[in-house]
């Protein structure tokens, strides 16, 4: 036996914690203490890592005088001193958790050398497990940072995976309560461990022999069936839409025939809109001919997913479409700039802000998804260069509504240019000039017109222009791929007017 004097700064009580006959006979009759880097337990510990969010996890076992791991991550030792051991007050308590938030201050740990030496344990959150209903050891997770206290929720999910580890020490040990309750526990051990690597999965296992499927209750409130935890697999196929029945039932055929692992996506019968599952399973017993006789897996909703994709294929769609007539417009752009420019500073001076002008609807509606923009948000957009910011000369009134992609590139367009005409020759040229910008909707829902109007005041004297620019033509012709719109262009003596008229069919109205 291990005294107080050889087991340094340990207390009496865990040393004779440490030292149980039946607690050493148990550990004994495992036959694993000289084993290390086992796959299954891994898995364990990675999953405790994940859980916690903690850089070190072991599945340590408590030895008469050392402990040691059965699996580690995060740490490259396979064993430390018994009056080192963390672990040792772990298994001396009632059974619950040992959490331990700053070993630093902690009276019992504060000159353990895994604190004070180069591996500066901080935290430690302990879960004894227990093999015939003796602690042999802990599934713990470990920081080099002090932590607050771990939510409730997270330590529950720690404890159940140092159940599932202690499961799984009888089982490697060779349980010899008899066949059925080995397969038994094997069922349900595995099940859980499916559930817990990813929330909100419906576990189930299927029986082939019998056609019966065991299964939690999520799986049945994911089908839409009654709740149980007990059905036939002939339901679960009952539930699957007929649209994806025949797919889904030659691919788990296949699986069954040929190989362990099975995926498959599915519609859920009689849900508007469609529900959509992902189903995982894995044979994991076949019998001696090869057929299969148990299938574990899990169900989970992948609507939302389903849902995000299509918008993902609709957004690309409308992407390549706009990108195509963008292409056609900024050629037509060039084009005309050039064919009214009187030299080649005058092009690219013009160009180059018809181009911004684009690029701003653009980028306006590629932050909305190509769904349709705010009136006001666009206008305010584009007249911004034009904008007095210190004492604001263009003045804005009326609703908010939405405009479709067309109805928003167009009419860029259109206020860029009267934006652009005012500051070289109309009201916004000089100081006590203005513009009111207002707008509004009338007709019904489903023949509503936006009328908006310009009207320029304190400007220059205004007379009609002999000759026409690309501005102007811009103007009248902008809205041009919105079908049944008018642009007037006029230049009245007091001042610039332009009036839009352009239906709202397929926009949506918001009131401000």
């Amino acid at each position: 036996m291990v005294d107080q004097k050889e087991t340094g700064a340990l207390p009496e009580r865990v040393v004779e914690a440490v030292n149980d006959p039946r607690r050493l006979s148990v550990l004994q009759g495992l036959e694993a203490s000289e084993t290390v880097g086992d796959a299954d337990f891994d898995r364990i510990a990675k999953l405790a890592s994940t859980i916690m969010d903690a850089p070190v996890a072991l599945v340590s076992l408590v030895d008469i005088d050392r402990q040691w791991f059965r699996s580690a991550v995060g740490l490259t030792e396979h064993e430390t001193p018994i009056d080192q051991s963390f672990c040792a007050h772990a298994i001396a308590g009632d059974g619950t958790p040992m959490v331990v938030l700053d070993a630093s201050a902690d009276p019992r740990f504060a000159q353990n050398p895994l604190v004070t030496g180069e591996h500066h344990l901080r935290f430690y959150a302990g879960v004894p497990m227990r093999v015939a209903d003796v602690a042999i050891g802990t599934l713990c997770v470990i920081d080099r940072q002090p932590r607050a206290e771990p939510p409730p929720a997270r330590m529950e999910q720690l404890r159940a995976l140092a159940e599932l580890a202690a499961s799984l020490f009888s089982l490697k040990a060779g349980t010899r309560a008899g066949e059925k309750a080995q397969v038994a526990l094997v069922r349900e051990e595995r099940r859980r461990a499916i559930a817990i690597e990813a929330a909100s999965l419906a576990s189930w296992v299927w029986d082939a022999r019998s056609g019966v499927v065991e299964c939690d209750e999520l799986l049945p409130e994911l089908l839409g069936l009654p709740t149980t935890t007990r059905m036939r697999a002939r339901d679960v196929f009952t539930a699957i839409d007929r649209r994806d029945l025949g797919k889904t039932g030659t691919m788990f055929r296949d699986t069954l025939a040929d190989s362990d692992e099975y995926f498959g996506e599915y519609r859920v019968r009689g849900t508007e809109p469609s529900r959509w599952l992902a189903t995982r399973g894995r044979v994991v017993e076949r019998d001696s001919d090869g057929r299969a006789i148990l299938v574990f897996g899990v169900n989970y909703d992948i609507t939302e997913a389903r849902a995000a994709n299509e918008r993902q294929r609709l957004l690309l769609r409308e992407l390549n479409h706009r990108v195509k007539n963008t292409l056609a417009t900024v050629q037509a752009l060039a084009t005309q700039t050039v064919r009214h420019a009187r030299n080649p500073g005058d092009f690219l001076e013009a160009f180059s802000a018809r181009l911004r002008s684009l690029g701003l609807a653009h980028g306006l509606l590629s932050d909305h998804e190509w769904r349709g923009i705010s009136i006001r948000e666009l206008i305010r957009t584009e007249l911004q260069p034009f904008q007095d910011a210190a004492r604001p000369r263009i003045a804005l009134r009326g609703q908010d509504v939405l405009l479709s992609p067309d109805q928003a590139v167009g009419l860029a367009l259109v206020l860029h240019e009267l934006g652009s005409n005012a500051v070289k020759y109309g009201s916004l040229s000089v100081p006590r000039g203005s513009v009111l910008l207002e707008w509004s909707v009338r007709g019904r829902e489903d023949k509503r017109l936006l009328d908006m109007s310009w009207s320029e005041s304190g400007g220059p004297a205004v007379t009609e222009p002999a000759h026409h620019g690309f501005g102007s033509i811009l103007i009248k012709r902008g809205l041009a791929k919105v079908l049944s719109s008018e642009v007037i262009h006029e230049f009245r003596p007091e001042g610039v007017y332009a009036g839009i008229s352009m239906p709202l069919a397929s926009a949506e109205e918001t009131h401000l």
